[in-house]
C-alpha cells in the first residue's frame, strides 16, 4: 500500500516540497498508523527541510511534526510525531493522542501542539511572569505571539507591546490585546521598545528573530527583566553576550526550546495543551488561522512564512 506524500531526498528550500508516492509508513514499536486529517506548518518545519535547526534530520524525509489524526475509535485526535506528518497516513503513539473536543477546530487544535504551548511555557515556566509586568511578544500576529498576547493578559501582565512588520498585522496584534505595536523594523529598535513602554524599560521580552532583533530587546531589558530566546527565524546570529555585562544590567537571558519540556516535564505540556483547549472550547481563547493549504502546495506554505506575509497557524490538507 502507498501514500501521498512530501518527501525530500535532499535538503534545501521550498522548491523541494513536491508529492511522492511513498510506501504506507511502518511503525515503531508502540506505534500504530492513522489517517491525517490535517498536518500543522511551523517555522520549525523549514528549519527542518534545510537540516539548519537544533536537531540534526536524516534522509529520506518526510516533514511535520504536528497532525490531526483518525483514531482507532473514529474520534479526532492531536499528536505530535518526529516527522512524518505531510502524508496521508503516519505513525504514531497511541498514548500520545490527545483527544480533542468537538468545539475546537483542527487549525486551532493544531495551534496548541507547539505554537500554543510554547506560549503558555515561555511566559509561565521560562518567564515566570508576575501580574503587572510589561511583556513585549515580537512576531505577535504569528501562531506563537498571538496566542503569547492573549495569555500575557490573561496571566494579568501589566503594558504589553507587541511587534509585527506590517500595518494590517499591528492591527490584529492590537485587537488581540496588545496595548501598543510596533514595527520591528524601527531605526532604532531598542528606544521604540522603552518608548512604547512609556519610557521605562521592559520587564519580559519573548523573542525569536536573532540577530539585531536580539540586540536591541536586550539592551531594552530591565534590571531583574528576563529576554526568553525560543526562535531563530531571522537565520543571523545575535551579538554574543558577556556574562559581566548581563551582571552589571542586572538581565537574564533565557534559552527555550519546547523539546526539553516534552522529554523531561511532559507533565507540564500535558497541563499547557489542557488549559488551551479548555479555553479555546469556551471561546475565552481566540485561535487566529492562518489558512488551509492542500498537501500538493506544502511549498507555497513554506513560502508564506519564510516570506513573513502569514498570521496565525497554517495547516496542510493531507
Amino acid at each position: 500500500m502507498s501514500v501521498r506524500a512530501i518527501q525530500i531526498t535532499e535538503f534545501g528550500g521550498p522548491e523541494l516540497l513536491t508529492v511522492s508516492e511513498v510506501p504506507d509508513p511502518v511503525p515503531g514499536d508502540g506505534e500504530v498508523v492513522l489517517d491525517v486529517l490535517a498536518a500543522g506548518v511551523n517555522y520549525a518545519d523549514t528549519h527542518q527541510t534545510e537540516d539548519s535547526y537544533l536537531a540534526r534530520q536524516a534522509l529520506p524525509l518526510i516533514p511535520g511534526g504536528e497532525a490531526i489524526v483518525r483514531g482507532p475509535d473514529g474520534r479526532r485526535y492531536a499528536t505530535m510525531v518526529g516527522s512524518g506528518a505531510y502524508a496521508e497516513r503516519v505513525a504514531a503513539r497511541p498514548d500520545r493522542l490527545i483527544p480533542l473536543p468537538d468545539a475546537v477546530g483542527d487549525a486551532a487544535a493544531l495551534g496548541t501542539l507547539v505554537q500554543g504551548s510554547t506560549a503558555y511555557l515561555l511566559l509561565h515556566q521560562a518567564a515566570r511572569l508576575v501580574p503587572g509586568e510589561s511583556v513585549v511578544v515580537h512576531a505577535g500576529a504569528g501562531g506563537t505571539g498571538s496566542q503569547a498576547i492573549q495569555l500575557a493578559r490573561r496571566a494579568g501582565a501589566g503594558r504589553i507591546i507587541a511587534t509585527a512588520s506590517t500595518p494590517e498585522k499591528r492591527a490584529i496584534t492590537l485587537d488581540l490585546g496588545a496595548d501598543v505595536a510596533v514595527d520591528p523594523a524601527s531605526d532604532d529598535l531598542r528606544a521604540a521598545l522603552i518608548e512604547a513602554n512609556g519610557g521605562a524599560k521592559v520587564d519580559v521580552v519573548l523573542e525569536m528573530t536573532g540577530g539585531a532583533v536580539f540586540d536591541a530587546s536586550l539592551r531594552a531589558v530591565a534590571p531583574l527583566g528576563r529576554l526568553v530566546h525560543f526562535g531563530m527565524a531571522g537565520r543571523a546570529p545575535a551579538t554574543p553576550v558577556d556574562p559581566a555585562s548581563l551582571m552589571r544590567a542586572g538581565r537574564t537571558v533565557i534559552g527555550f526550546w519546547l523539546i526539553h519540556v516534552i522529554r523531561r516535564r511532559p507533565d507540564l505540556y500535558t497541563k499547557a495543551i489542557g488549559e488551551l483547549l479548555g479555553a479555546l472550547a469556551d471561546g475565552s481563547l481566540r485561535a487566529l488561522s492562518g489558512g488551509e493549504y492542500p498537501l500538493d502546495r506544502a511549498a507555497d506554505a513554506h513560502r508564506a512564512l519564510l516570506g513573513r506575509t502569514t498570521t496565525g497557524k497554517l495547516i496542510l490538507r493531507p
